[in-house]
């Protein structure tokens, strides 16, 4: 089963031992807490960093809510979310469906957690758009600093191109395919037609594998072979062919692959 379909396992905030804060009531509205342990006084006093994830999500939420079993407080929700998916790279991961199956979260938080995340993706799409104005690729480690970030995210494969110009600086980026490269027809003619019309002098492609392997499989070999040959046709150079996955990345160019 693809990792987003895989069910999210149900929490509900008192399944979660509070032996860190026995102090605590989570159960209680946090504005009868003691000041210094409401997230919000909390940030201003000592700066976002100082939360713990839980706490941020609180922040977030805002405000707690009533389950069947009684009320929960906003950070009771942050706690069993973050149970639910253990790290913000998991919780960001899934979609709206997979937050309505923690106890207490429901299509309003939901929403207000999807939003939050999606305003992080837009904002460091952004930063990329503005970097790539003036990034030089050197190397795959170049290539690596800029697209993986976006690909590691990605739950499905996604086969991008990077255009650049005779200096080797980037003048473009386009997603080409999506869903897997076995099961998805790259097109020589779709990849050179973006790039003449951004005036490439050379491409850069790359995909991610979402299952960690950083091993080219053979589709990966042959859809290369056809790009460079196809290039060699055009007039524009295919200099590489990076594989995303996991924490590090595959040149095929290095490998001697292409």
């Amino acid at each position: 089963m693809p990792r987003h379909l895989v069910p999210a396992p149900r929490f509900h905030p008192d399944d979660l031992a509070p032996a860190c804060e026995p102090a605590i009531n989570y159960r209680a509205p946090i504005r009868d807490w003691h000041e210094a342990e409401r997230p919000r006084e909390k940030a201003l006093a000592k700066g976002l960093g100082a939360l713990s994830d839980a706490e941020l999500l609180a922040l977030i939420f805002g405000t707690g809510t009533v389950t069947k079993d009684g009320p929960v407080s906003a950070l009771g929700l942050g706690q069993a979310v973050m149970a639910a998916f253990q790290t913000m790279h998991g919780l960001a991961a899934r979609d709206m469906r997979e937050l309505l199956r923690v106890r207490g979260i429901g299509p309003a938080k939901a929403v207000q957690l999807a939003a939050a995340f999606e305003i992080g993706r837009r904002t460091e799409t952004s930063r990329l758009e503005h970097e790539r104005r003036r990034v030089k690729i050197a190397g795959p480690h170049d290539v690596a600093a800029l697209l993986g970030s976006r690909l590691r995210a990605l739950d499905r494969e996604v086969f991008t191109m990077l255009m650049l110009n005779t200096a080797g600086y980037v003048i473009g980026e386009v997603d080409l395919t999506a869903g897997g490269l076995a099961g998805t027809v790259v097109e020589p003619r779709l990849v050179f037609r973006r790039a003449m019309l951004e005036n490439a002098a050379a491409v850069i492609v790359a995909h991610n594998h979402p299952s960690g392997n950083l091993e080219p499989s053979p589709e990966d070999l042959r859809v290369t072979r056809q790009l460079v040959e196809a290039g060699k046709v055009m007039g524009i150079v295919v200099h590489d062919h990076i594989i995303v996955a996991g924490t590090g990345y595959t040149s095929l160019k290095d490998r001697g692959m292409m």
